[in-house]
C-alpha cells in the first residue's frame, strides 16, 4: 500500500514541475531567464545603492533648467517604451531635439563645452530616430540603449536637478546589457517593457 501511494506521490511531483517548466518557457521564450537574471531583477530591493556626484557642481542655473528639460524629454521616452507606446516615445523623441536646439553654449566653460559637444550630435541623431519610428519599437529601443550612453554623461556631468538611478538590463542587445536612467527606485525596463519589466538592477543614484 505504501508503495503504490509514493509511486503515485512521485508522479503527481513530476507532472506539475513539467507543467511549471513549460510555463516558465512559454513566458520568456528566447530569453533564457536563469537564476542571474532572478538576482538581477530582486536586486532593485537593495538599499544599498551607490551614490555618485556630478562633475561640476557649479553650473549656470539656465544651463541647469536646459538640460533637465532633454533629461525630461528622455524619461518621457523611458516610460513609453517601458510601457510599450511607440508613438508616445516618438513624441517624446520629436521634443528632445527641439530642447537640444535651444541650448545655450555660451554659458558653458571651454571644458564643459567640449564634454557637451561630445555627446550632442549622438544625442540628437538618436532622438531624431526614435521621432522617425513610430511604428517600429523594436528600432526605437536600439536606439534608446545608445541615448542611454549619452544622457547619462550629461546627467553625471551637469546634473538632471533631480536624483536619477542607473539601472542596468543584463539581457538586452544579445546579453550585451544595456544601462537606462529613471527617476524611480523601482526597475521597469524600457528594452522589454510588458515582456520582463522587472528585469534589471539598480547600479547607482546620481545626485
Amino acid at each position: 500500500m505504501n508503495k503504490v501511494f509514493i509511486s503515485s506521490l512521485a508522479i503527481t511531483i513530476i507532472f506539475f514541475t513539467s507543467c511549471n517548466s513549460n510555463n516558465d518557457g512559454k513566458v520568456h521564450e528566447g530569453h533564457e531567464m536563469n537564476k542571474d537574471t532572478v538576482q538581477h531583477a530582486s536586486a532593485s530591493a537593495d538599499d544599498s545603492v551607490k551614490e555618485v556626484a556630478v562633475i561640476y557642481s557649479n553650473v549656470d542655473a539656465k544651463l541647469t533648467a536646459s538640460i533637465k528639460e532633454i533629461v525630461n524629454h528622455y524619461l518621457h521616452i523611458k516610460n513609453a517604451l517601458a510601457n510599450d507606446k511607440s508613438s508616445d516615445a516618438a513624441e517624446g523623441a520629436d521634443a528632445m531635439v527641439k530642447a537640444i536646439g535651444n541650448i545655450d553654449k555660451s554659458l558653458l566653460t571651454a571644458e564643459q563645452k567640449k564634454l557637451y559637444d561630445d555627446n550632442e550630435e549622438d544625442l540628437k541623431e538618436h532622438a531624431e530616430h526614435i521621432g522617425k519610428n513610430s511604428s517600429n519599437i523594436k528600432h526605437q529601443r536600439e536606439h534608446f540603449s545608445m541615448m542611454s550612453e549619452d544622457v547619462y554623461a550629461l546627467v553625471k556631468a551637469f546634473s538632471a536637478g533631480q536624483p536619477l538611478y542607473h539601472d542596468h538590463c543584463p539581457m538586452y542587445n544579445e546579453k550585451k546589457g544595456a544601462i537606462w536612467l529613471s527617476e524611480i527606485k523601482e526597475i521597469k525596463n524600457p528594452y522589454y517593457g510588458g515582456e520582463m519589466p522587472t528585469c534589471g538592477k539598480v547600479m547607482e543614484v546620481i545626485k
